[in-house]
């Protein structure tokens, strides 16, 4: 009897798995990923070229799998490909069963936005918008979102997660004025112990606060702090390379398990109000998708 790889179950069942991916695909607006559907659009759903770009695969690879002609696709490929098609856990899991995987294990944190949070990112339109997990890791955002802050669903192991991107590379602080930077980091180390709080025992959350430990004596000295506080709704001060300073308004909305939240921005003056709408403009030239740095542990 051969030994099946490790994290295989079984055969991959083809022609359900194509299925799968043909009425995934079909099933996505481009704007519920940051595509613009322009009035000449004639395909339903994603391009197979855009599934492609977003999932960072060649597009011969998935007109095989949609036409049941491939090997089976790694576990790896079948997380890049949920993530592009925006697969909910359940769909997830589903996809790997057909693949002959095993799903991955819950680590207590998904990493899929919730179906319902990302319909509301579209019906938001020119408003940026992004679908966040409780630990700051950015899950989906729209079109408006990435003009404002890019694209933040590319990074991986602890890049993911805004607080360690925030404490490990002095860059990214470059869009906060300097004088908000220490309430920034306060801020930051606050909500993120609410989220220790609240999933007590969860080895996700426990093992980034040890690696932050390690890695920032800030850090390490905030946290001593013990300061807790959920962010619900703040004002701040965002610096854009393009338009320059923007006066915003945030709201977290969370759901009932409070395991994501939807991040809102709008203008809180008229100066800002003007600018966004210069940005609009401009477009996102700047900005391309699937651009983040996708190295990490």
């Amino acid at each position: 009897m051969g030994v099946r790889p490790r994290g295989t179950m079984g055969g991959v069942e083809r022609e359900q798995l194509a299925d799968f991916l043909r009425r995934r695909r079909q099933a996505i607006r481009p704007a519920e990923v940051g595509i613009a559907d322009g009035p000449r659009r004639r395909t339903r759903g994603l391009r197979r070229e855009e599934v492609a770009m977003l999932a960072g695969m060649s597009v011969d690879y998935v007109v095989r799998l949609e036409q049941g002609r491939s090997s089976q696709p790694s576990a790896q490929l079948l997380v890049a490909l949920a993530r592009a098609l925006r697969l909910s856990d359940d769909e997830r899991d589903h996809l790997f069963h057909l693949a002959g995987h095993r799903p991955p294990a819950a680590d207590g944190t998904a990493r899929m936005a919730r179906a319902g949070l990302v319909r509301m990112l579209d019906l938001l339109g020119d408003t940026p918008a992004a679908v966040m997990s409780d630990l700051g890791e950015i899950l989906a955002q729209n079109r408006a979102s990435l003009l404002l802050m890019s694209d933040h669903t590319g990074f991986r192991g602890d890049r993911r997660y805004m607080i360690y991107r925030w404490f490990t590379e002095p860059e990214v602080r470059a869009v906060c004025p300097p004088e908000d930077r220490d309430l920034s980091s306060r801020r930051l180390v606050a909500d993120l112990r609410a989220a220790v709080g609240r999933r007590a025992g969860d080895p996700t959350v426990a093992g980034l606060v040890e690696r932050l430990e390690a890695v920032s004596a800030e850090f390490g000295a905030l946290w001593a702090e013990h300061e807790v506080a959920v962010r619900r709704a703040d004002r701040k001060t965002l610096l854009h390379p393009r338009v320059g300073r923007l006066l915003l308004d945030c709201e977290t909305l969370v759901t009932p398990d409070q395991g994501q939240q939807l991040l809102v921005l709008t203008p809180a003056d008229a100066g800002t109000r003007e600018r966004m709408e210069l940005l609009r403009v401009l477009g996102s030239e700047e900005f391309p998708t699937g651009t983040a740095d996708r190295d990490g542990r």
